[in-house]
Formats: structure tokens, C-alpha cells, sequence
């Protein structure tokens, strides 16, 4: 719009100032993988991420931990995918909660048994259930480049052990609460990923997408079988294809290649069948 200011084009969504407090953050349709922003978007899915994240927030208000929503009411060119938003002081690293072993903790541990320096029992394979949730943070890396797992210790160390503790201790709370209202919909959250910001006062607040297909994986709990890749309702499909069906090698510096027609629909059909089975609503796209 050209009266809006656009601040800010991130991976998937791009923010126009709205007032001097406040943002309106609008979801597209394009979906990243290994720190690449592909050239294929999926069709209605920044409404998906904007629409499950609303629901999500609504879901977690009784756990007493503010989130960043001030209103849909936004420019109908945005109906559905932006929303108006706090102006906050983001923290600078990303907050990752594991229920489950798989991804970049699963090769982590095959090397050293431990998930960010967190020691973990032995015996465990892909798709196993960790004894107890666990706080693994990264950095927040730039377009291009990519994010890095990091221990608590090296967290303290970038946003103090003060600020540490309490984006843990939060991080800890949303993922057991998100975990149950899940399971009780037929999904299992292996993981998932948050943001969190800081008001002028100090006050932590839970920002950006909340426990979308896009931040998590979500598993079909009656297909869950550890010991290998699981049906998911998230991007793992798009990173499966892009490493063992399409012939693009992601340790280069190529770009991955666009996704061909089938891949588009499938990742649609996922996405759309995670907010449905969590919400129980379907959702037009």
C-alpha cells in the first residue's frame, strides 16, 4: 500500500508501520527452507499461518503470558493474513522447545548424545519421545544465511541470564500447554519454535507466528512409530523433496529449485489438514 511504510520483508511475511507503537505484520505465501526463501509459493498460506496463529494465541491466554495482537481490523487487500501488532524490542535469538528427537537435534546426538550441550539418555532414535521437553535456542540468522543451535550458556551470554531464563521458563509453559490441546486433536508437536519481544517496561510477550506448520512439526499421533521419518503436517515434505527428489545439493551455494505442481498441492493439503484437525474448522483459501 502506498500510504503504509514497509520496515521490514522477512522470509515469509513483511511489516508496514502502522503507528508509532504499532505494526501491521501481513503473512504471504512464501515458504522457506534451509534458510532459503523458494521461488514457489504455496497458495494460501500466509492466511493459514496468520488464522492458526490467532487461534493458537486465543488457546494460550489463560497461562498469563501476553502476546503481541492488537487487532484484525487491517486494509482488506490483507483480509485474513495481517494483522496489527505490538512494537516491540525483539529478543535476538529463537526460542525451540523439543518434545521429540528428530532434525538438528537428532544429528546432534548421534554425534555427542546430547541436544545443545543437554545430555540425553542413550538408545534414542528418530521420532523418539525425550524424557522431558527441552529448551534448545539458535541464533536468528539473516535471509541466506543460516541459524546456528546454541547452548544456554551461550545464550546467557547473548541476551543475559536474566532475559535467558524467563524466554525458557515461557518457552517451557506455551509448548507443555500447545502440547496437550494438540494431542487431544490427534497430533503430537514434536517442536516447535518461538519469538519473543520486550514492551518498553520490561514485559516479555510471545511475537510473531505461534505453533503454525511453518515453526513446527506436527505428527499424526495414530502413525507415529519411532525409528524413522514421521507423517507430518508441516514443511517437512518441501525439505524432503528439495533433498532426496530433486537433485539440488542444499551444501552448495545454488538456490534450491522451483517446486513443481504436485509438491505446491501437497504442502497446501498438509498445511490446510493442521488447521482443521487443531482447530476442527475448515479454512478457505
Amino acid at each position: 500500500m502506498s500510504e503504509l511504510e514497509l520496515i521490514h520483508t522477512g522470509k515469509v511475511r513483511q511489516l508496514y508501520r502502522w503507528s508509532d507503537t504499532e505494526i501491521l505484520m501481513v503473512a504471504t505465501d512464501s515458504i522457506s527452507a534451509f534458510d532459503y526463501v523458494l521461488s514457489t509459493p504455496i497458495p494460501g498460506k500466509g492466511k493459514v499461518l496468520t488464522q492458526l496463529s490467532l487461534w493458537w494465541f486465543a488457546q494460550l491466554a489463560g497461562l498469563g503470558i501476553a502476546n503481541h495482537v492488537v487487532s484484525t481490523d487491517v486494509p482488506e487487500q490483507f483480509a485474513g493474513r495481517g494483522v496489527i501488532v505490538e512494537k516491540l524490542q525483539m529478543v535476538s535469538v529463537e526460542a525451540i522447545v523439543r518434545g521429540y528427537l528428530t532434525g538438528s537435534g537428532l544429528a546432534e546426538y548421534r554425534k555427542s548424545q546430547t541436544v545443545t550441550s543437554i545430555p540425553l539418555p542413550p538408545g534414542l532414535v528418530d521420532g523418539s519421545p525425550l524424557p522431558e521437553p527441552i529448551f534448545t535456542p539458535s541464533t536468528k540468522a539473516e535471509i541466506g544465511e543460516h541459524d546456528e543451535n546454541i547452548s544456554y550458556e551461550k545464550l546467557t551470554g547473548i541476551i543475559g541470564p536474566e532475559v535467558a531464563e524467563r524466554v525458557r521458563d515461557a518457552s517451557l509453559k506455551v509448548y507443555s500447554r500447545a502440547e496437550e490441546i494438540a494431542r487431544e486433536r490427534g497430533i503430537i508437536l514434536a517442536d516447535t519454535k518461538f519469538e519473543f519481544g520486550m514492551r518498553p517496561d520490561g514485559t516479555l510477550v510471545l511475537a510473531d507466528e505461534v505453533l503454525t506448520p511453518d515453526s513446527s512439526r506436527f505428527w499424526d499421533a495414530e502413525l507415529w512409530q519411532p525409528g524413522g521419518p514421521q507423517p507430518s503436517f508441516d514443511k517437512q515434505y518441501v525439505r524432503d523433496w528439495l533433498t532426496k527428489e530433486s537433485g539440488w545439493d542444499k551444501a552448495s551455494d545454488t538456490p534450491p529449485p522451483p517446486l513443481p505442481d504436485h509438491v505446491v498441492a501437497a504442502t497446501q493439503a498438509r498445511y490446510l489438514e493442521a488447521y482443521k484437525r487443531l482447530t476442527g474448522e475448515e479454512l478457505a483459501v
